[in-house]
């Protein structure tokens, strides 16, 4: 099926209006991109009013039809531009009224004489560059870089940013060549690309918005929501991943944290204080065993790590790290009260106490109750198993 310039004009129109529409009516949905999302709409919306514009350009005199509508086009695609760099928490303002700026100044200065080598070639160059901006801050934003939409999206933004380099840059060299007819042509295939990136690129942005609310909701039913450490679910799977995974050559070890007499802490203080000793100690120990270490909380003032050491002295000595490190923290100032808490810690090591998560977990919580026992604010290490030992009754704890 065959397409004219001015059917293609009124696609591009219905496309972007109704892309305008369903971006505002998002809004709704996704508070927190509230704004973003209405800058999308608003550049939408401005592209739609410049391909209107553009089909009646003739009726104005002079310079005026071609240079407002390029302008009012221009606008829309600073405004995409602006509405994808705050998705990553940036803001291109100074950027975007520079290049708005000088494509107003190439106007107000060659608009009288050079009205259709604006139109048809100088003005592709603005374009291509915004669109390429788009695509670079679509590429460099970390919060969506294991999203599968952002590749779509940055794949529109890019293809965009090629056809009109080769629109700045090939055409007025190919034009030469082939007669004005090309520039015909070259403007319905610029409309047949225009369409796709109204359609595509609006779809693919609402796609990467509903992808990021999933991954949100995800993460947040696997994060403990005081600490923001990861819970229990989460520790199971990563924990159960990583054994599997490990190299026959390293050394796993399980970490079991219980905070000493934090029911105490509670009564005394009031449950407030109670959760700045939680989230305190969770960025005091995720502090000492590092990034890569697998932490949670497990459930209440118990924790658990999962790391990797070269050797059992390197474990024992990060577990006293927390020990020791911990004891002299103090938390909060009640009443004229200094509130301080120590904690007590099971070690357990991959392979010499169990052979899964477990049984680590069980060997590394009795270790626990026996530092407990032997009077808090130590760490105790497992207890190598028997030959023959057959099932304790030992269970993990919730």
């Amino acid at each position: 099926m065959r397409f004219d310039l001015s059917t293609l004009y009124f696609l591009a129109i219905g496309t972007l209006a109704l892309s305008a529409v369903m971006t505002l009516l998002e809004r709704h949905a996704r508070p927190l991109r509230r704004n973003e999302l209405g800058i999308l709409a608003a550049g939408y919306s401005a592209l739609a009013a410049g391909c209107a514009l553009a089909m009646g350009r003739t009726m104005f005199a002079g310079p005026l039809g071609a240079s407002l509508a390029n302008m009012v086009m221009m606008g829309g695609y600073l405004l995409i531009f602006q509405g994808v760099a705050r998705l990553a928490g940036r803001k291109r303002g100074a950027i975007s009224l520079a290049i708005f700026a000088f494509q107003a100044l190439i106007w107000i200065a060659m608009g009288e004489c050079c009205r259709d080598i604006i139109w048809n070639y100088i003005s592709a160059f603005p374009i291509a560059l915004v669109s390429g901006l788009t695509a670079w801050e679509l590429w460099t934003n970390d919060r969506f870089r294991f999203l599968r939409s952002r590749r779509v999206a940055l794949a529109f933004a890019a293809m965009h940013s090629l056809f009109y380099i080769g629109r700045a840059f090939v055409l007025p060299l190919a034009v030469p060549g082939f007669g004005p007819r090309l520039l015909g042509i070259s403007s319905v295939f610029t409309m047949y690309e225009g369409v796709l990136y109204s359609v595509g690129l609006p779809m693919a942005l609402m796609a990467l918005l509903r992808e990021e609310t999933q991954d949100q909701l995800l993460q947040a039913s696997r994060t403990d929501y005081l600490t923001g450490l990861g819970n229990r679910r989460w520790f199971f799977e990563e924990a159960d991943s990583h054994i599997r995974n490990a190299n026959a050559d390293a050394r796993t070890f399980l970490l079991a944290f219980d905070l000493d007499h934090f029911k105490a802490i509670n009564d005394r203080f009031g449950h407030a204080t109670g959760d700045r000793v939680l989230k305190l100690f969770a960025g005091f120990v995720r502090g000492i065993v590092g990034p890569a270490a697998i932490l949670t909380r497990i459930g209440g003032e118990e924790f658990a790590a999962l790391l990797t050491c070269k050797s059992h002295a390197e474990a024992a000595a990060i577990a006293q790290g927390v020990v020791s490190g911990f004891a002299e923290i103090v938390i909060d100032r009640e009443n004229g009260v200094d509130v301080t808490a120590t904690v007590s810690i099971g070690l357990a090591e991959l392979g010499r106490d169990g052979n899964d998560l477990a049984d680590l977990l069980s060997a590394a919580d009795a270790a626990l109750y026996r530092a407990k026992i032997g009077g808090r604010n130590r760490i105790e290490p497992a207890e190598p198993p028997a030959p023959d030992r057959t099932a304790c009754g030992l269970e993990m704890r919730a």
